[in-house]
């Protein structure tokens, strides 16, 4: 098999590809309940103050806080209680000198009063109350615009909507939201080895299972995408002609496992105009990328690297999505070599600010995936880190 004459730096290549895309214009309007993951096409302005009252921070009695001022529990301050209200009320009654309301959290502030004082603060005896502690004006009392006010931009474009994100929409009066539209990803698998069904024969027989179908579909969902699976195509040059083909023009990206490297049946690069074809990552090095395709190993490990380092920043870049890498500082737990000039994704267990590479090998165990939790990336020009070094991981 023909050997790479030329490797491109992974850097390097990650910019030609992110260059040669260009953010998806279309956007779609929907329900809030349906916006989980999605990611926001505008910023997002609230049109009122929230919450949109004063209202009380505890349960208790609204009143004046200077009438309290000279309470103590050897010496309290008796007040008049003129109403009673819940959440969701609205009391008549103007608190004046000497007068309370008693009220809920969450109740709306009455006229005339500026504090809320705690109802363990007190003892009651009919409509009269005996405070033992005094309060300062604005005690107890979420104010109107507090945590929300009208004008601020609370959301902005590029977000990845999580479900505080849309409690806060809600909060302030949205139904639905405008996100970018789910770039359609197509999945193609090629393989002479590969089955899809469990044939006890077959497996016997020198067969493999596709699992790279399935985790592709997953990984696409995770970031952003929508997949759209063209079936396990033997390594047939027609046939692999024309399933990417076909998925070129139906989709926004195309992925395409095996056939990546230089050996008699490795199709699939054939097809495409690639800008590189070979770089410095490992595993996965023989990947290719052109024209919105991507032709990627055929081991699972190996993919699930060229997704992480490669095809999660594409489709980032096709919805312009922010803050999509989740990265923390941890010490690592044994030294993990590197060899020069290559660019080696480590796959490590991160918990209690430590990471535990995973030192299962191999470009096809899948069980060091499931082990792991996230990855450090060691550059080229670096020939590792020592046990204990404080290091970046991406968790995934």
């Amino acid at each position: 098999m023909r050997e790479f004459k030329k490797l491109t730096p992974y850097k390097e290549a990650l910019r030609l590809m992110l260059e040669s895309l260009a953010e998806i214009g279309e956007v779609e309007e929907v329900p809030l309940d349906g916006a989980l993951g999605r990611v926001l096409a505008e910023d997002i302005v609230s049109p009122i103050d929230s919450p949109p009252f004063d209202r009380a921070a505890v349960d208790g009695y609204a009143l004046r806080a200077e009438d309290t001022f000279q309470a103590r529990e050897y010496n309290p301050v008796e007040i008049k209680v003129i109403d009673e209200i819940v959440a969701g009320e609205k009391s008549g009654a103007k608190v004046e000198p000497g007068t309370a309301v008693k009220l809920t959290t969450g109740a709306k502030i009455p006229e005339g009063a500026n504090a809320v004082l705690m109802q363990e603060m007190a003892e009651r005896e009919r409509d009269i109350i005996r405070v033992l502690r005094p309060v300062a004006p604005g005690q107890n009392v979420a104010f109107a615009g507090e945590d929300v006010k009208k004008g601020e931009v609370v959301l902005r474009k590029g977000q990845i909507l999580r479900p505080q994100d849309l409690a806060l929409l809600k909060s302030i009066g949205l139904k639905t939201v405008r996100v970018k539209r789910k770039p359609l990803v197509g999945i193609i698998v090629t393989g002479d080895e590969l089955i899809e069904e469990f044939d006890e024969g077959a497996l016997k027989a020198g067969k493999i299972l596709d699992s790279n179908s399935v985790m592709l579909k997953g990984l696409v969902r995770q970031y952003f995408g929508e997949p759209r699976f063209y079936g396990v195509i033997p390594d047939d040059e027609e046939r692999i002609g024309e399933a990417i083909r076909k998925a070129r023009e139906e989709c926004d990206l195309v992925l395409i496992t095996g056939g990546s490297a230089f050996g008699d049946k490795d199709f699939a690069h054939r097809f495409v105009s690639l800008l590189f074809h070979g770089t410095t990552i490992k595993p996965g090095r023989p990947i290719g990328y052109g024209e919105k395709t991507f032709v990627m190993s055929g081991y699972p490990a190996a993919v699930f690297t060229q997704f992480h380092l490669y095809v999660k920043h594409a489709l980032a870049k096709l919805v312009g999505a922010r803050d999509y890498e989740v990265k923390v500082r941890a010490r690592l737990t044994e030294r993990v070599p590197s060899q020069l000039g290559r660019y080696e994704f480590i796959k490590v267990r991160y918990e209690n600010g430590e990471a535990r590479p995973i030192r299962k090998k191999g470009s096809g165990i899948i069980s060091s995936l499931v082990e792991s939790n996230g990855y450090i990336g060691i550059p080229e020009d670096s020939e590792g880190y020592l046990e204990g070094e404080l290091v970046e991981v991406v968790l995934y």
